[in-house]
């Protein structure tokens, strides 16, 4: 018996194994992966791990930057005293389960994924996806998941071609994720008329992984309506429209909002009526994003373009979405609403065939788009560091070294406002170069 045991055991975890490699993965965190419906291929060995799959990525890493302790939204700021470093940027095993209807359709998905570098072990997925089995035509999603808003916030980055997500995006929708229940219409059955749209609408608590537990009863309102690849020769076009309203507690009575101040420059004007205190502090997000892809004999030409804009509530020194409720040693601080912007514009190429791609990346995020540059830091205006706008150029190139396995360098040329706030009043020296390994399987 024991014999036998440790046989099926070998046996099984070589088949795992096999599956891990033949499967491609998620492409978007809110797919099903395709290698759950190769029964009639691979006969399971033991049929009670027929049904579940291990896919996972690491991405060891060197970067340089400009100059010691330079702020970076890739990969997190630079130490005090250090240009350079090596880290492990992330390093993600991913487990599903899929229980199949006898058509071979879905009828629920518990997904539970870990990334684990030097930084510590965290949870990023966990949810369980059930499916509506008589039409094949809806699912329900409830746990920790990926919000459904844009483009970019919900490529994969096992499959993302840039090293990060934009500013923006790590400012607005930080680690992507957050705690809630989603509605999705998403036709299993491929000939269905409407198998080309995909509409998700979901109730989510607003912190994402920054907190512990939602720090307030609001609730984030977020939808997604997404045209799949339409190929008509050999272009291939993709679209969809993004919707988020929310907004989290006043923890003060202090509301500023820009306006005209008194000697007719733009800034922060406060209303400090006693009813704003425990109002919500709106959060109005609005996406629109277009995906075009050529094929040709070197591979592949892509063409990817987004825009975000809306309202968005902060502190003075911050418009990132908070964990907790904004304090400075326990005392709440008022509130800052803003009116933003940004856009992410990529350009992929392949060069000769297909292990080579050059990468063109230029996005922005203006957190305050009511104001000037001139304006920040001026007397009485109470604007900040907050309000500038940043822009980033990522020049790259990756090379396939095997079916698993990406080199990729990368130059991020970021340029801030010219303001006159001390400290910006020329532009940081905050470029950073990535060199990357990303293996995956």
């Amino acid at each position: 018996m024991g014999k036998q045991f440790v046989i099926k055991g070998l046996m099984t975890a070589s088949l795992l194994f096999v599956i891990g490699i033949q499967s491609k993965g998620q492409r978007y965190l809110s797919d099903i992966d395709s290698s759950f419906f190769i029964h009639d291929t691979v006969r399971p060995v033991i049929k009670r791990f027929e049904n579940l799959r291990i896919t996972g990525y690491i991405q060891p890493q060197y970067q340089a930057a400009s100059s010691e302790g330079a702020p970076s939204y890739s990969g997190g700021n630079f130490s005090a005293y250090s240009n350079s470093r090596f880290m492990l940027r992330r390093a993600r095993v991913k487990t599903d389960y899929i229980l199949p209807s006898e058509k071979q359709y879905p009828v629920a998905l518990f997904s539970f994924q870990i990334d684990a570098t030097e930084r510590g072990v965290v949870v990023r997925d966990m949810f369980l996806k059930l499916f509506e089995t008589r039409r094949n035509l809806f699912s329900m999603t409830a746990g920790l998941f990926a919000r459904p808003f844009g483009y970019e916030v919900n490529l994969s980055s096992a499959f993302r071609e840039t090293p990060e997500r934009g500013r923006m995006s790590q400012i607005l929708m930080p680690t992507e994720r957050d705690l809630g229940v989603m509605i999705s219409h998403e036709p299993q059955d491929k000939k269905h008329s409407t198998s080309r749209f995909k509409f998700d609408i979901g109730l989510f608590n607003g912190q994402g992984l920054t907190g512990s537990t939602d720090f307030d009863s609001r609730k984030d309102l977020i939808s997604r309506v997404f045209v799949k690849p339409d190929t008509r020769k050999k272009v291939e076009i993709t679209g969809g429209l993004s919707l988020l309203r929310g907004g989290w507690r006043n923890g003060t009575k202090y509301i500023y909002e820009t306006g005209k101040l008194s000697g007719g420059q733009n800034g922060f004007v406060v209303d400090s009526s006693e009813t704003n205190l425990g109002k919500t502090a709106p959060r109005r997000y609005y996406g629109a994003d277009i995906q075009v892809k050529w094929k040709h004999g070197w591979g592949e030409t892509e063409w990817r373009a987004e825009y975000w804009a809306g309202t968005q509530p902060g502190t003075a020194a911050t418009t990132f979405n908070p964990g907790s409720l904004p304090s400075e040693n326990g005392v709440p601080l008022p509130t800052y609403i803003r009116k933003f912007d940004g856009v992410f514009l990529l350009f992929l190429q392949n060069i000769v065939n297909r292990n080579n791609q050059f990468m063109l990346k230029y996005d922005w995020y203006d957190p305050n788009t009511k104001v000037k540059a001139a304006q920040i830091g001026a007397g009485g205006s109470n604007l900040t560091k907050a309000d500038i706008k940043f822009s980033t150029v990522g020049i790259g190139f990756s090379r396939q070294l095997n079916s698993q396995t990406r080199l990729i360098l990368y130059y991020d040329i970021v340029t801030n406002e010219k303001t006159v706030l001390t400290g910006y009043q020329q532009d940081l020296s905050d470029n950073i170069l990535t060199c990357r390994l990303h293996f995956r399987f």
